[in-house]
């Protein structure tokens, strides 16, 4: 039976010879395959380790077990699992959030657990009381025995799958279910050009549309940190015990550049109240840099106060026509949304996204 030790991954200077990183990187990519039968979600070197070196607001260790070799031979095949490690430095310092995998070939023989106790000692040494943790899931079950459902009553996930047994056994509870939906281009340009229209027309002469790409103009930096503290408020959370994540511009200019060294460019729309010269919606597009083919749909958000004047159709349907315009190659698109935001599931599929299966939002308090 195959013997292994828990590593921490080094940041870095290149991703030359680090071999540690490169094993982690393919042990993610086969855990991603295996859930998703695609290479839609496929990680890059290069890309996960411009997003280890900003820690700047999030301490991110990155560990991984390695099989015994007398000579320690840095081989990436030697990675049998990993965990990613988020822990929030400036907001919510009371949590901790993990992602974990294990290789299909090397499951059941107890990586796993040591890789969940070794993030449990790095959770509790950085005193944190919340953990938090998600479950990825091809089709959503339909009701009916052997499932279960979120504090919030929209959703379920299968009782029995492996991740959520694995969580289940250490005590976590299942707070949010949250729907993964998948848009396919080209698209049927009338359908979307009549929904933005509508969408302009209902909205009326208060909101005009603005765009960047990855870079947001100085003029709009501070109402775009507005946006993005929002989405940790004005965004459904369930029973997740989560508060404001406070972004200024500071903030805004700190991640630009980590994206930048990630290789990752953003499309975002967004609509600008004019009366007030401030931005009330945004949306956005995330480029990877393993494909051209597939993007995510990123954050979406309305202000509260903005609210009812159908600005999420707009800023989404201006974009798709964006993307279909500026990223010909592009074929799917992925998002996620919490179930029960039925506001914006709406807007999704009446935009034609299709659920393909989603995640379960998981959270054990430490006593």
């Amino acid at each position: 039976m195959t013997t292994w030790s828990i590593r921490e991954v080094p940041v870095s200077e290149t991703v030359e010879g680090a071999w540690l990183l490169h094993g982690y990187t393919a042990a993610i990519n086969d855990v991603l395959l295996d859930s998703w039968g695609n290479h839609d979600f496929d990680r890059g070197a290069t890309e996960i380790l411009g997003s280890m070196r900003d820690q700047a607001y999030e301490r991110k260790p990155r560990l991984v077990a390695v099989a015994d070799d007398e000579h320690d031979a840095p081989d990436p095949d030697r990675i049998l699992g990993y965990s990613a490690v988020n822990l929030p430095l400036q907001d919510n310092t009371h949590t901790a959030w993990f992602d974990l995998g294990v290789r299909p070939a090397h499951r059941r023989q107890g990586v796993g657990g040591a890789l969940y106790d070794a993030v449990m000692a790095l959770v509790r040494d950085a005193g944190r009381t919340t953990i938090g943790s998600s479950t990825d899931q091809r089709v959503e079950p339909p009701e009916g025995p052997g499932t279960l459902e979120p504090s919030t009553g929209v959703g379920r996930v299968c009782a029995d799958d492996a991740g959520p047994r694995f969580l289940r056994e250490r005590g976590f509870a299942l707070e949010q279910v949250e729907r993964h939906s998948v848009f396919e281009l080209p698209f049927d340009g009338e359908l979307i050009a009549t929904h933005r229209a509508e969408a302009e027309a209902h909205a009326g002469p208060d909101y005009r549309l603005v765009s960047w790409q990855s870079h947001v103009p100085e003029e709009w930096v501070d109402a775009y940190a507005l946006l993005n503290t929002r989405m940790s408020t004005d965004v459904p959370l369930g029973g997740l015990d989560l508060e404001e994540d406070v972004w200024d511009a500071q903030r805004i200019r700190q991640t630009e550049k980590q994206y930048a060294e990630r290789e990752l460019e953003l499309l975002v729309m967004a609509a600008e109240h004019i009366p007030t010269h401030t931005l009330a919606a945004f949306t956005a597009f995330l480029e990877v840099p393993t494909t051209e083919e597939f993007v995510h749909q990123d954050d979406t958000l309305v202000l509260r106060e903005h609210r009812g004047k159908r600005l999420g159709m707009l800023v989404k349907a201006a974009n798709l026509q964006r993307l279909a315009a500026e990223r010909p190659k592009v074929r799917r698109i992925s998002t996620w949304n919490a179930q029960e935001n039925s506001y914006m599931l709406a807007i999704n599929v009446a935009l034609g996204f299709r659920p393909a299966g989603g995640s379960g939002e998981w959270q054990l308090k430490l006593s």
